[in-house]
């Protein structure tokens, strides 16, 4: 069969819905699961499943440790998940899709900055209104909201923008799991919406954590049969 390489982001082994497909009640039952299946597609099958160096083989390594999985889930990780950095120079991306992904990312920091704007005003505007003399919210001064409550806004603007807007690319690990899904003519293993959305629109193909299991599963059962058949032919020839 066509040997079939994927990319393993870390919801792939992280996400509860992975954990409830294989019938594990903990998050590191869960991973050492997946991985035990990865091993098994790698030996019978020769399915190779890559991870990001070191950006998601290292939120691997903390997801297990920080909750306490036994060092074999750790080996797991380090024997069976191929360690590949993405080829960052040579991988070519459209400059539509770079432009569209900064465009969608600038308009979620706004949508994230208004809602911000929008909790401080209402903050501000009930404490006036608890230790004033105003009958209702609408008679506070507009000077008091404009001079005080606006300056305190164009602050949190100013500072919300330097700490957001500043060379952001969201999230490293998962740009270097497309990348590398690209490089390798590989298939992405994740759990994340803005994963799949970018992975159709570079032409990756996708696979749901959560049916991934059922995937490897499936094509070890169907390896099992076709061996017995095989057997089977070479027994009616003697």
């Amino acid at each position: 069969m066509l040997r079939q390489r994927f990319i393993i982001d870390t919801t792939a082994l992280t996400d509860t819905q992975v954990r409830e497909s294989i019938g594990a009640s903990t998050l590191c039952d869960g991973m050492r699961g997946v991985l035990e299946l990865i091993a098994d597609a790698r030996l019978q099958l020769g399915i190779s499943c890559y991870v990001p160096f070191p950006s998601v083989y290292d939120e691997l390594h903390d997801f297990a440790k920080n909750n306490g999985c036994d060092s074999d889930v750790l080996a797991k990780i380090d024997t069976w998940l191929v360690k590949k950095t993405p080829d960052r120079y040579n991988v070519m991306i459209s400059s539509r899709m770079f432009h569209e992904y900064v465009s969608h990312m600038r308009e979620r920091i706004n949508k994230g900055m208004n809602v911000a704007e929008d909790a401080i005003l209402e903050a501000a505007t009930e404490c006036l209104f608890l230790t004033s003399e105003a009958k209702n919210k609408n008679d506070i001064e507009e000077e008091i909201e404009r001079e005080v409550i606006g300056k305190i806004v164009g602050k949190f603007r100013n500072k919300y923008r330097n700490a957001l807007r500043y060379g952001i690319l969201d999230s490293a690990p998962d740009i270097d799991v497309l990348l590398l899904a690209r490089e390798l003519d590989a298939a992405v293993v994740a759990s994340d919406f803005g994963i799949q959305k970018w992975a159709e629109q570079m032409g990756v193909r996708y696979v749901p954590a959560n049916t991934f299991p059922m995937m490897l599963t499936e094509y070890l059962k169907h390896t099992a049969t076709l061996e017995y058949r095989g057997k089977g032919e070479l027994f009616d020839k003697l």
